[in-house]
C-alpha cells in the first residue's frame, strides 16, 4: 500500500472521529488529539512520513467543509447529507477537497483512490455511489475548463 494511500485512510478515519463528535458542527472535538490518537494506534511508529500531508488533507476538509457539502448536496441530491453513512460522507469530503482545492493529484487518481477507501471501509454499495457522486462532480469540472 502507498504512503499516500495510506495518509487517505488516516484522513478519512480522523475526518470520521471528527464527525462522530460533530466538530463540524460545533467545534467540540479538538482537532489534534483526535489526530494524535489516530496516528499513535495506527500510524507505524517512525516509518509513517506523511503526517503533513494527513493535516493537510484534514485541515483542508474542514476549511472547505460549506462548499464540500453543497457539491455533495449537489450531486446526491436524493440523499440528505446527514442519512449518508459517516463512512461514504467522509470519503467525498475528502475526496471533493482533493478534486477541488488541491492539484496535487490528477482527478482519475482521486477518484480511484476513493472508491479504493470505499471498498476497504465502506459497505457493499459504497464504492458505487462514490463513484457516481465523484464522476458527476468530475463531469461538470471538465466542462468548466
Amino acid at each position: 500500500m502507498s504512503s499516500r494511500h495510506q495518509a487517505r485512510t488516516y484522513a478519512l478515519q480522523i475526518l470520521c472521529a471528527f464527525d462522530f463528535n460533530r466538530s463540524f458542527l460545533n467545534k467540540e472535538a479538538d482537532l489534534e488529539k483526535i489526530s494524535e490518537s489516530i496516528f499513535k494506534n495506527f500510524a507505524p511508529v517512525n516509518d509513517f512520513k506523511e503526517k503533513e500531508f494527513v493535516l493537510k488533507l484534514v485541515k483542508g476538509v474542514i476549511e472547505k467543509i460549506q462548499e464540500i457539502n453543497e457539491k455533495i448536496k449537489k450531486f446526491a441530491p436524493q440523499w440528505p447529507i446527514e442519512k449518508i453513512a459517516v463512512i461514504d460522507r467522509n470519503i467525498l469530503r475528502l475526496s471533493i477537497f482533493e478534486l477541488l482545492f488541491s492539484s496535487q493529484v490528477p482527478p482519475k487518481v482521486v477518484i480511484n483512490e476513493a472508491i479504493e477507501i470505499a471498498k476497504l471501509f465502506g459497505s457493499s454499495s459504497s464504492s458505487k455511489f462514490i463513484n457516481g457522486v465523484l464522476g458527476a462532480l468530475y463531469e461538470e469540472i471538465k466542462e468548466n475548463k
